[in-house]
């Protein structure tokens, strides 16, 4: 036979795109799951308060939240792929193990509270089914457990990837509220401020649901665990950027369902559950289930979320081992911690008369004071040319990051003032 016969062929540019596709594929998850994580009870309560209260005016902070939540996702992620290593790893690494330690308690206590939160929004949303909380509480966290423990990082995944599919049920149900689309579209690009202490609690509610410590920690454990190479970070990035827009999309439509009908019809409501229902006179009973399902949707998530990421990043902090693909004689304390988050955050959602709103305060407070320590840890830590090498910062994104960082803190300082102005009232 012919020598040029016995050539290979020319890859084709469609071969190339078909091959990148499914290296996205094989990459794809931990991006969309930590982002739409994003979208748990409390998420959902604070967009569906804030069209339920301001209609449309508060739109156009999705843009830059969702530039923000690019950003400090991004970083995670490349610290993941480019070192191997967990975010607790490296900060025990590289800042001592007494740093560590104590921001492992701080976030380890408000993370059992925002667990508390999920079960809570579970309870809820399944309340408008007519299912008692003594009933649905223990089904769910015993769902939750299975599926952690039983499960392998694989499996636990594409249950995680179907999760987020279900998020369609907001944009479904703002679109049977009949909103008035020129109004919405141009309040989306157009910045609304008034200078009074509600609407500014509200803007910064808001902003503040976007960034929470536990997802930086979650994100990179995952891409660890995940085991993605450097020569895949721009797949890995795609995820992390795909993840951000569909998660503010979601919140988008939530706005915008609750502006649509109870703005509108000037009905106050205080809970993302009270908002479902009020759902149903306004744009049917359909609507109002949806939002419903969306909603324990989102705390089934994030009840299962929630937990893992703590178990991870304590593990990672004290050098035990983690994972969802070890075996419990592999990994005790992983294991035993999850289950320790689960079930106290289960247990206290049963309580009669508990001030459960006081306790997701406190845990959004912590939440929100540790925040500006943990990104500072990421920038400092991402900058390090030792350990990121070519994958350092560059100046451009470095101005963002380091932007976007101050804009967080002054932020959260002011959601932390708020919320212990509110918790000693």
């Amino acid at each position: 036979m012919p020598a040029e016969q016995q050539a290979p062929p020319v890859p084709t540019q469609r071969a190339g795109l078909w091959r990148s596709f499914m290296i996205f594929l094989a990459v794809v998850g931990p991006g969309i799951i930590t982002a739409n994580v994003d979208n748990d009870a409390g998420g959902i309560t604070t967009y569906s308060l804030a069209g339920a209260q301001y209609g449309e005016k508060l739109l156009w902070t999705l843009i830059p939240i969702t530039i923000a939540l690019v950003v400090v996702q991004e970083m995670s992620a490349r610290m993941g792929v480019v070192t191997g290593k967990g975010l607790a790893d490296l900060i025990r690494e590289n800042y001592g193990v007494k740093v560590t330690f104590w921001i492992m308690m701080a976030l380890l206590v408000a993370d059992v509270g925002n667990t508390v939160a999920e079960f809570s929004g579970a309870a809820a949303s399944l309340q408008i089914f007519g299912i008692p909380p003594w009933l649905s509480v223990p089904v769910v966290a015993v769902a939750v457990w299975l599926l952690v423990l039983k499960g392998t990082y694989k499996s636990v995944e594409k249950v995680f990837l179907v999760a987020c599919l279900v998020y369609i049920a907001y944009p479904i149900s703002s679109f049977m509220a009949n909103p008035d689309w020129p109004v919405v579209l141009r309040a989306t690009v157009t910045p609304t401020f008034e200078w009074n202490g509600t609407y500014i609690a509200m803007l910064v509610g808001v902003v503040g649901t976007t960034i929470a410590p536990w997802m930086q920690f979650y994100l990179q454990s995952a891409v660890v665990e995940k085991g993605i190479k450097p020569e895949h970070y721009a797949h890995s990035r795609l995820d992390v950027i795909v993840g951000c827009i569909i998660t503010d999309v979601v919140a988008f439509f939530i706005i915008v369902a609750c502006a649509a009908t109870l703005f509108k019809a000037g009905i106050k409501v205080e809970t993302a559950d009270q908002a479902a229902m009020a759902l149903a006179p306004l744009a049917g009973k359909y609507a109002s289930w949806l939002f419903a399902f969306g909603l324990f949707n989102a705390s089934f998530f994030a009840a299962t979320i929630l937990p893992l990421a703590t178990a991870y990043y304590v593990c990672e902090a004290f050098g035990w081992e983690s994972g969802i693909d070890k075996k419990w004689e592999e990994a005790r304390q992983f294991y035993w911690l999850y289950t320790g988050i689960v079930f106290v955050g289960a247990a206290v959602v049963l309580i009669p008369n508990l001030p459960l709103l006081q306790i997701m305060l406190i845990s959004q407070i912590l939440n929100g004071m540790l925040l500006p320590f943990i990104l500072i840890f990421m920038l400092l830590l991402i900058n390090k040319e030792k350990l990121m090498g070519a994958y350092r910062n560059g100046p451009i994104f470095n101005g963002i990051a380091w932007l976007t960082t101050v804009i967080m803190i002054v932020l959260t300082v002011w959601l932390v003032v708020m919320g212990v102005r509110d918790l000693v009232a």
